[in-house]
């Protein structure tokens, strides 16, 4: 078996509108194709990210995960971006505050960590 890629990963929102304004107005991610799904109650939100996905899903009464302290299971979403300090200027003019820049001590590649309005730690990664 050979993986190619990353396709897609999948966030469930506690607030629809309030994490499609986000993802979408302040990231910046194109939307390829929102769906409602009646029987369930649930918007599936896809949205482009360079050649992967995030699919961005409501559901009703869904469970609040545990991130702090962190809890086993997925860590954190990273974007490569051409410059962390840009985008994080982009980001505090939209009001959103990270942690301060720090330098990857295996790569020497400059990184921060930021939150999407539900607290998933989201992360910048200088290409």
């Amino acid at each position: 078996m050979q993986l190619n890629q990353i396709h897609h990963a999948a966030i469930i929102c506690s607030d629809y509108e309030r994490s499609k304004q986000f993802y979408v107005q302040v990231l910046g991610l194109p939307v390829i194709r929102e769906t409602y799904r009646e029987e369930r109650r649930s918007y599936k939100l896809d949205l482009a990210v360079g050649a992967g996905q995030i699919e961005l899903f409501s559901f009703p009464d869904a469970p609040v995960r545990p991130s702090y302290p962190e809890a086993q299971g997925l860590r954190h979403l990273a974007f490569e971006v051409d410059s962390v300090e840009e985008a994080v200027r982009e980001l505090e003019a939209q009001g959103v505050v990270g942690e301060p820049i720090r330098v990857d001590e295996g790569t020497g590649k400059k990184f921060t960590f930021f939150a999407d309005p539900d607290g998933l730690p989201l992360e910048l990664y200088e290409k």
